[in-house]
């Protein structure tokens, strides 16, 4: 019986250890390469992590491979796109097929050429070969050079595979290779990993070498470049399509944008690099059937350096403008209020005090304004990815959106129309706001992509356009051929690849109810949301705007259950004035009315959404660090100002100000103080009504001892969801998994309502499982007061509520609290949905 042995990987530098989820690369952050670290590195030499034979080191200099005696086989890639680079800032130390000791230096780094000239200097370490480790320390802990940080198990039993196939081998046509910097990290992991979905032994040939096509390290051997002619063989039953479809990728630049060389001898479009099924996370709900079309950004040259600075400087200015006047035209077609604050934050993006001052830097030291401002806008955006915070993240693609728009106008490119066929699915690595909003939704059905966020806005405007859209996909996505006919559902954020038809004649019967069921739901919006046996349920809306309000009564809400105060404070560089402030909360206030509530929440930014005038420290967790009534407590005079300017608003709808984010009494008795003040200063005799969001567990345990204190609660499922299961719900691979369907979520809802009505108090729910239809008879049952939804949702939560009986549902919530997974709370419901639902209505959610 083999034992097994340990072996440990050294720091390969000294610097700050980051997870893999962190790395602004799909390629890398997905772990299609490797699973390991990554390292913002302080020292200038890499080093060995481990003993063995340089397998790979690149002419570029920015990676290198080692395999040691065992077979296990460690990249390290020095920064991201430092390929560009073509070698300068790395002075290769080791040669291919040496032998190196742990420790022993390997390249030297010029890390100050790197960081001006490069994307980043984030270096990763992976272990390409697979081997299962344990780490020897923290995952974001500052290390040393040397200092032990993986221990890879060695000896343990693979897992299973398919035994690669043999037989007579068989060649494509060559492919001229259109990669500027040849098969690199990037693109020779798309395609290892596309070989990988095939049973065929699979070579990928250079002239007389010839590499393992499903080996990373192998194809990097290859040091392919530029016009390489190349060819793929395969052996073994599927040989014939793992060639076309590999012949395919590489023609296209296996995921990266390129342009061809030449023609590529045609092949067939081949579906599914791996697996039948590619999951993600949904962005805009929806299923659609068609073809696959991939997509990219035109590649722009830019040219460094302009002589005339004062011309350069004008020319800047005329972009700016232009750019500004076309965003207004996107402004003023927004379908929604939510569209054009997108469009209006990207114009305040063009007026950046800092963006100018670093453009017009770079013009007077002789760069052109093309340059100087593709520079200043990279560069920025590079710093906001580098945060390591979703959010901020996504708003770096609106700074390349926006940037990418004025670098157009100033090189005289017009923007290249895509050629789209009818039924098209777009798959791309990420898609801008720009060109999601010139999306021509006769022919385009939906879109997926790798990178992006449900939160993001390429998501809102998606839900605007109606399209649905899954993001966060493994980058294998890249590697399907344009015509290959895909199902995307993402309401389960789920593309299938070669669909039976039987799945797509049920997904077409689907929609078709969808849709006859919308239109039912649009007529009765008015009605009131009454159960069979007559328990009326308040159905109000989450709005962020004034014509968010009035939208909101014309479909049937009965008042606002969440108002997010921060709309006001965001995208701007000063914080609102009072008299604005008051203004908008007395007008949506005289919108609703004095029978409706108003529940405004205070300011909930901080952390994860940052504001450009209160200045904060950068913070590791921001989610766990100053967010909501922190924030607003320990800045009072902002909480103070934001206290007078809603109590403008008393007496013209029903009042009551809600504070997120609350863990403990003392900040609810702090708050609640400030706000007596401000009601005496301004000489009311009656305060409005003040309620707590149970957004953190602490909240919700502590409920019996907050509802005597409170008038009401609000559940933000969102946040007590991520909170309670220890998951962001932004990240990309957990997404899927922070479900507020939980049973612990839903035993902590359980726990809140019971307090709350022990003390006589009501409680709604703000959050996303408001405004999920599923989850209708459950929080029913569970005995919410009130469903603060999605405005465009109102009509079919309100349907919902008509079409149940509350002791039913009461029964149903009791049996679900004994469940142990969001799994079976889903299934659950779906029985007890299509138990009420007329058949021809029954929705697959």
């Amino acid at each position: 019986m083999a034992t097994t042995q340990q072996l440990q990987l050294l720091a390969p530098l000294s610097g700050l250890l980051m997870p893999l989820e962190q790395v602004p690369d799909p390629v890398f952050s997905s772990r299609v390469i490797g699973d390991g670290l990554c390292i913002d590195p302080t020292s200038q030499t890499l080093r060995a992590p481990l003993a063995g034979v340089v397998s790979n080191v690149q002419d570029s200099g920015h990676a290198v491979s080692i395999t040691d005696d065992n077979g296990v086989q460690v990249l390290m890639h020095i920064g991201l796109d430092t390929v560009n680079l073509a070698g300068k800032g790395f002075s290769r130390l080791v040669q291919e097929g040496q032998r190196v000791e742990a420790g022993q230096p390997l390249i030297e780094l010029d890390a100050d050429y790197i960081a001006v000239h490069a994307r980043s200097l984030l270096t990763l370490m992976l272990v390409v070969s697979g081997e299962p480790f344990t780490w020897l320390t923290a995952d974001s802990a500052l290390v040393d050079s040397g200092q032990p940080l993986l221990q890879l198990s060695l000896g343990k039993p693979a897992p299973s595979a398919e035994p690669e196939e043999e037989g007579e081998a068989l060649f494509s046509k060559p492919v001229l290779l259109p990669n500027p910097n040849g098969l690199h990290a990037r693109p020779a992991a798309v395609f290892a990993q596309a070989a990988k979905g095939f049973k065929a032994s699979i070579c990928l040939h250079k002239q007389q070498a010839s590499a393992n096509a499903k080996s990373l390290v192998a194809i990097m051997a290859l040091q392919t470049a530029q016009g390489d002619a190349l060819q793929v063989s395969a052996a073994g039953a599927d040989a014939e399509a793992a060639i076309k479809a590999l012949a395919e990728l590489l023609a296209s630049g296996c995921g990266e944008a390129v342009t061809a060389v030449s023609a590529a001898e045609p092949v067939a479009p081949v579906a599914a690099p791996s697996g039948k099924l590619l999951r993600g996370v949904c962005a805009s709900t929806g299923s659609a059937f068609g073809q696959v079309v991939q997509v990219a950004e035109q590649k722009l040259e830019v040219v460094e350096f302009a002589g005339d600075q004062a011309a350069q400087r004008e020319q800047l200015k005329q972009a700016l403008a232009q750019a500004t006047e076309a965003l207004q035209v996107l402004r003023d077609k927004a379908a929604s209020t939510a569209q054009g604050e997108i469009f209006k934050a990207h114009q305040e993006l063009l007026e950046d005090p800092s963006l100018l001052e670093q453009a017009h830097a770079l013009i007077a030291d002789g760069k052109s304004a093309a340059f100087a401002w593709n520079s200043a806008t990279e560069a920025t955006a590079e710093l906001f990815k580098g945060l390591g915070n979703p959010l901020l993240a996504e708003r770096a693609l609106d700074l390349m959106d926006v940037g990418q728009r004025v670098l157009k106008l100033l090189l005289g490119v017009q923007d290249s129309a895509w050629t789209l066929p009818e039924q098209a699915i777009l798959i791309a690595e990420q898609l801008t706001p720009s060109q999601t909003a010139g999306l021509d939704t006769s022919k385009v059905l939906g879109f997926a992509t790798v990178g992006g966020g449900a939160t993001s806005h390429v998501a809102i405007l998606a839900r605007a356009l109606g399209l649905p859209a899954v993001c966060g996909l493994p980058v294998q996505v890249l590697a399907l051929a344009s015509g290959t006919p895909v199902l995307l559902d993402a309401d389960q954020g789920e593309l299938h690849l070669e669909p039976q038809p039987a799945v797509i004649e049920q997904l077409q019967a689907r929609r078709q109810q969808q849709q006859q069921r919308q239109r039912q739901e649009l007529e009765q919006a008015a009605q009131a949301a009454v159960t069979r046996d007559g328990h009326h349920f308040e159905v109000t809306a989450n709005v962020a705007s004034l014509a968010e309000a009035e939208q909101a009564m014309g479909l049937g809400g009965e008042g606002v259950g969440l108002l997010r105060s921060e709309f006001l404070y965001q995208d701007r560089g000063v914080a609102p004035s009072h008299e604005e402030q008051a203004a908008t909360y007395s007008a949506i206030a005289r919108a609703l009315g004095p029978e409706r509530n108003l529940v405004v929440r205070t300011l909930d930014v901080g952390g994860d959404k940052p504001l450009a005038y209160v200045p904060m420290e950068p913070e590791a967790n921001p989610f766990l660090g100053m967010r909501g009534i922190r924030l607003c407590l320990e800045r009072p005079q902002l909480l103070r100002e934001q206290f007078r300017a809603i109590l403008a608003s008393a007496g013209l709808a029903r009042l009551h100000i809600m504070l997120p984010m609350v863990t403990q009494l003392a900040e609810l008795r702090q708050a609640r103080q400030m706000l007596e003040d401000e009601a005496l200063a301004l000489g009311l005799k009656e305060l409005p009504k003040l309620g707590i969001m149970i957004e953190v567990p602490s909240a919700a345990l502590l409920a019996d001892l907050f509802a005597p204190e409170v008038d009401f609660f609000s559940i933000g499922t969102n946040d007590l969801t991520q909170y309670t299961l220890a998951m962001d719900r932004d990240h990309p691979r957990l997404a899927s998994q922070a479900d507020s369907f939980h049973p612990a979520v839903l035993r902590l809802i359980a726990t809140t309502v019971k307090a709350a009505h022990a003390h006589g108090k009501w409680v709604g729910v703000c959050g996303a499982l408001a405004s999920e239809t599923l989850a209708v008879p459950l929080l029913l049952g569970l005995g919410v007061d009130e469903l603060s939804v999605s405005v465009p949702l109102i009509p079919a939560i309100k349907a919902r509520v008509r079409e149940v009986e509350l002791s039913p549902c009461q029964a149903l919530a009791g049996r679900i609290l004994g469940l142990e997974s969001a799994e079976q709370v889903r299934d659950a419901l779906h029985q007890h949905q299509q138990s009420t639902l007329a058949p021809s209505l029954v929705l697959e959610n």
